[in-house]
């Protein structure tokens, strides 16, 4: 195998080339390195036509008696069953599809306002999206405490210091699975464990994992948890996946004729269903790329999902490790984790600062290089406060997944050093106090 041949294959024999011909805005993209994958996913061909599909076959609404309808039940259903697939729930049924994360998040955030009682407690963190945070901090309206664990200067959460805020007057500990801003992992196993034994629930907010690790919500032994499509390459939408039982409890605003059981209960109100159609189809294109990596027939759709997300774990190890040094040969401010003996603790999702160059002026030259990336406070105020930066200027981002090159990378670092070069000559670049 040529030099050439281990940088497209990752030096694990993942087939990058191969996957990225699959994405039409890739094809097209005439060189353009995205590198903002945090705030959306391109998607494959496959969805594409699944959602061009539904449009043109199914573009009516559901649970009526003639062709059309049936075809919309037909495929909400196919990707009701592909989504718990994904998620690994006890029944399809635990699935809910909607608008997006942040608007379930308010779902839940609603009826657990109603069941507070003396169990009024929410934990939430000061490394989230806003959405997990400001949501849960409407409450106090409702009578909650707001307890904050907080990120130590690791850039990482400690589930040793989630363990003292546990009480018999906490209801529910709301986290994320993966920093959307800074890329760390969260130990959320750990926190189902720790949360259920003090009687409490668990809400996870797995946007930002979906693309990069296999969620398990039985693993994790967690209550309720979001996603979005389109950082899972599907088309924008989001989905609700909550324990069964949890659900039923659950208080939520209905129609009169709508069924008080899940998805009924949750999905109100008409939403994408072609969108829908599009996430099912995002759930196969993982299903083959696993199906790559296993060896023989026979294998379940879940296993083909665990064999993708590892392969794609793999190989963001290697996207991870060599932006991590690229930045830190051009002197970057890393937040989170930095040390390559610990990665895997991270995903390929890295906020930084240069020292005397704004994080606008950065994006804003990176994107006249046609390189994507993301500047500002990533709708994380409370963790721009943690980090000593102003919601003004905040930080750079960038977000790689797996259809990202190391070759993009290396342009990336061509032109960073090009750009700080210049700003040497120029005072006016240099960030304000």
């Amino acid at each position: 195998m040529s030099g050439t041949d281990r940088t497209n294959a990752g030096g694990n024999g993942f087939p990058v080339d191969e996957l990225r011909a699959l994405f039409p805005a890739l094809r097209k993209a005439n060189g353009f390195v995205f590198l903002e994958n945090a705030g959306g996913s391109q998607v494959p061909q496959s969805v594409v036509d699944a959602v061009a599909n539904h449009l043109i076959d199914n573009n009516v609404q559901r649970m009526a008696k003639y062709e059309h309808s049936q075809g919309v039940d037909r495929n909400l259903e196919a990707a009701r069953e592909s989504v718990a697939l994904l998620v690994n729930a006890y029944r399809p049924e635990e699935i809910s599809f909607g608008l997006n994360a942040t608007s379930f998040i308010r779902l839940v955030s609603l009826g657990i306002a109603k069941l507070l009682a003396e169990r009024n407690e929410i934990i939430i963190t000061d490394m989230d999206h806003d959405a997990n945070i400001a949501t849960w901090m409407a409450l106090e309206a409702d009578g909650a405490k707001i307890v904050w664990w907080k990120m130590r200067e690791d850039g990482t959460l400690h589930t040793a210091d989630l363990e003292p805020l546990l009480n018999e007057r906490t209801r529910l500990v709301a986290v994320t699975v993966t920093a959307h801003s800074i890329g760390t992992i969260v130990d959320v196993k750990t926190v189902g464990r720790l949360a259920h034994a003090a009687g409490a629930e668990v809400f996870l907010d797995s946007v930002h994992f979906g693309p990069h690790g296999l969620i398990d919500v039985q693993a994790w032994d967690c209550d309720y948890l979001v996603c979005s499509g389109y950082k899972n390459f599907s088309p924008h939408m989001g989905f609700l996946w909550g324990r069964y039982d949890a659900l039923v409890k659950l208080p939520t605003f209905k129609e009169d004729f709508i069924p008080d059981v899940p998805p009924y209960k949750i999905e109100v109100g008409t939403f994408t269903y072609e969108n829908v159609a599009g996430m099912n189809a995002a759930v196969h294109y993982l299903e083959d790329i696993g199906r790559r990596f296993l060896a023989g027939s026979g294998h379940s759709r879940r296993e083909a999902l665990a064999a993708a997300m590892a392969a794609i774990r793999d190989y963001e190890l290697v996207l991870s490790r060599e932006m991590i040094r690229v930045l830190k040969r051009h002197g970057a401010e890393i937040y989170g984790i930095s040390d390559e003996a610990k990665l895997a603790g991270r995903v390929p999702t890295i906020c930084f600062n240069i020292s005397g160059v704004t994080p606008q002026h950065i994006a804003a030259e990176m994107g006249k290089a046609r390189i994507g990336v993301r500047d500002g406070h990533m709708f994380a105020p409370r963790l721009m406060k943690r980090l000593g930066l102003s919601m003004e200027s905040g930080a750079l981002r960038v977000s790689l997944v797996h259809y990202n090159k190391v070759e993009e990378i290396a342009r990336f670092d061509t032109v960073l050093g090009d750009i700080i070069a210049a700003a040497k000559g120029s005072p006016k670049l240099a960030r304000s106090a």
